[in-house]
């Protein structure tokens, strides 16, 4: 498949509160140098602009990103903000809060409820804009997010949040935060090879609530990438449709419900092509039947 022909807009569209999207997206983590966000060679800033424009020209209109997504010399946010303000009017960017990290990149402790206010004003400020589209709360392990998702509401209802939705959630988490404020999104860790998350993302459908995966290309890699020897069943889909193994593990993830979003993320221009066309491949049922037994076997 040509680039030109390629768009977002084949993997069909999602609404996200009152935002139409398309459901193949762009998760801009690795745009700020290699694998774990601060360590590493810094990326290539004029390169990583370039990414982000090509996808807005390849219809992806759908960004995940957040403040402590950043390198030594690299913040997503501000390359979003160089690359695509002033912003297409149908562009979403959703980003998350919760956890922080100080100026040497290590991670401090999660925020308080009474904090958001300060992570939510600092996401405006690196995008440029006067509100955020969606705004994630990233849990770390918490039991409660009562208070929390109680905070963010309280800045949802004053206008500098559109929508809101909860990241790293189990059921019960759900349940708390929609007892609170209407919850648009899930974006919980999802891949062919860790799977383990299907009561959420049947959750999600039942409630209409999009389910937004990460790392589902890397899946095992997780932060590092797509660092393992990949699984044969998925070598094998991938020849037979002539496509790359990433293709064939995005193609699985949207084929999981007409509610789950996608968001790849690249800083690489051709594996960005790559990721967009991956949302007009269909895999048969003999596909998804082999793709599921590499779950099952992880598990």
């Amino acid at each position: 498949m040509t680039s030109h022909t390629v768009s977002a807009a084949d993997a069909g569209t999602w609404l996200l509160g009152d935002l139409t999207v398309n459901r193949i997206g762009f998760g801009a983590m690795r745009l700020t140098g290699s694998a774990a966000l601060h360590q590493g060679t810094p990326s290539d800033r004029g390169q990583a602009i370039g990414v982000l424009r090509r996808a807005v020209e390849l219809g992806v209109n759908h960004i995940d990103t957040a403040a402590f997504y950043f390198s030594r010399l690299r913040l997503a946010n501000e390359l979003i903000n160089s690359a695509l303000a002033p912003y297409p009017d149908d562009l979403v960017i959703a980003t998350k809060v919760g956890p922080a990290r100080d100026a040497a990149g290590e991670w401090t402790t999660w925020a308080r409820p009474d904090q958001l206010r300060g992570q939510v004003e600092e996401n405006l400020r690196q995008l440029g804009r006067d509100h955020l589209d969606v705004v994630n709360l990233r849990l770390m392990g918490q039991d409660s997010i009562s208070e929390h998702f109680g905070a963010l509401a309280e800045l949802r209802d004053a206008g500098l949040v559109r929508h809101l939705g909860i990241s790293g959630a189990r059921p019960e988490h759900l349940a708390e935060a929609r007892a609170i404020a209407p919850v648009v999104c899930v974006q919980n860790r999802y891949s062919i090879d860790t799977p383990g998350d299907d009561e959420m993302l049947r959750a999600c459908a039942e409630l209409g609530i999009a389910f937004v995966p990460f790392f589902s290309i890397a899946g095992e890699g997780r932060m590092a990438g797509a660092v393992r020897a990949e699984h044969d069943e998925v070598h094998a889909v991938a020849r037979a449709h002539g496509v790359s193994p990433a293709q064939v593990r995005l193609a699985w993830i949207l084929q999981n419900g007409a509610h789950v979003l996608a968001i790849p993320g690249t800083g690489n221009p051709d594996h960005l092509v790559d990721n967009v066309a991956a949302g007009a491949l269909r895999l048969t049922e003999e596909d998804l039947q082999l793709l599921d037994g590499v779950g099952r076997s992880a598990s």
